[in-house]
């Protein structure tokens, strides 16, 4: 087990968040695993791996029910995120859906309540839905999932827009492309960038350069990835981890340390971007 502190990064409001989280997206999706699923959290959170990130979508609600009997009696442990559905993102069903996900959560707020992807609601319409969930307490912060830049250039201009805590995306050593333009962009403003899906959904472990880089390292394919991701101060990774062995695997990645070599080897087997590419999603 490892021992050393879990890393931080700071959200614009100084929030200290760890860089290793624990995603839920596919929990809850069958019953035999719940008792699993809840105990690789609950070791999660010991471990230190106190973000949690979950949404409305999430099996249907079915997610944050488990989440909320995973922190059940340890809320003030967790930094708890969730997301709302874009369809669900105007001013007065914004706050509806945040006060259903709190009930599924069990808790009376949530840390971060990110929009989870652009719909037809105009943004400032969900802006207003979030800062009045702020000002009643529901949500502590709010963010953004799968933007773009000009998703979020549109985003600062508007009233209240540069309060955007995070931006969730896509980002694994598979999916590069935001390395050339929007991680620069969320970088000169100070908005740490959430990876999901970094070691893409398992598929990374079985490539031939993390296999290499891991045997030099006493480490699996898996720790490879989630150091490769974490290697910038400013990258969140949340991985899902449905079983303890996991959570353990997961949280030992904190520990390896990727020399040059190693990062020269990834970039040749995954080329950094060379020019813009469009935002991606899973």
């Amino acid at each position: 087990m490892a021992n050393s502190p879990i890393r931080t990064t700071r959200l614009p409001s100084g929030q200290a968040v760890p860089v290793l989280g624990q995603g839920t997206w596919h929990m809850a999706e069958d019953q035999s695993k719940r008792s699993h699923e809840i105990a690789a959290l609950r070791l999660g959170l010991d471990l230190g791996m106190t973000l949690v990130d979950t949404a409305e979508m999430y099996t249907n609600g079915a997610a944050e029910e488990l989440v909320g009997e995973a922190i059940k009696g340890r809320r003030d442990e967790v930094f708890l995120v969730s997301k709302v559905l874009p369809n669900n993102a105007g001013r007065r069903q914004a706050v509806a859906a945040c006060e259903r996900s709190l009930r599924r959560l069990g808790t009376d707020r949530l840390d971060l309540y990110l929009l989870h992807w652009r719909g037809r609601v105009p943004l400032s319409e969900t802006l207003e839905a979030f800062e009045e969930l702020v000002k009643t307490g529901k949500i502590r912060a709010w963010g953004v999932s799968n933007f773009d830049v000009a998703d979020m250039e549109e985003l600062e201009s508007l009233p209240g827009g540069k309060a955007a805590a995070t931006n969730q995306v896509l980002y694994n050593l598979t999916r590069r492309g935001i390395e050339f333009d929007l991680l620069p962009w969320c970088d000169r403003r100070k908005i740490p960038i959430m990876a999901y899906s970094p070691i893409e959904q398992g598929d990374l472990a079985g490539h031939s350069a993390l296999q290499s880089v891991a045997a030099r390292h006493n480490a699996t394919p898996v720790q490879v990835a989630l150091a490769w991701a974490l290697r910038r101060d400013t990258i969140i990774a949340i991985p899902k981890a449905g079983t303890v062995e996991h959570v353990r695997e997961n949280r030992a990645a904190l520990d390896l340390n990727l020399t040059d070599e190693d990062l020269a080897a990834l970039d040749r087997a995954f080329p950094p971007p060379a020019r813009r590419r469009p935002l991606e999603m899973i």
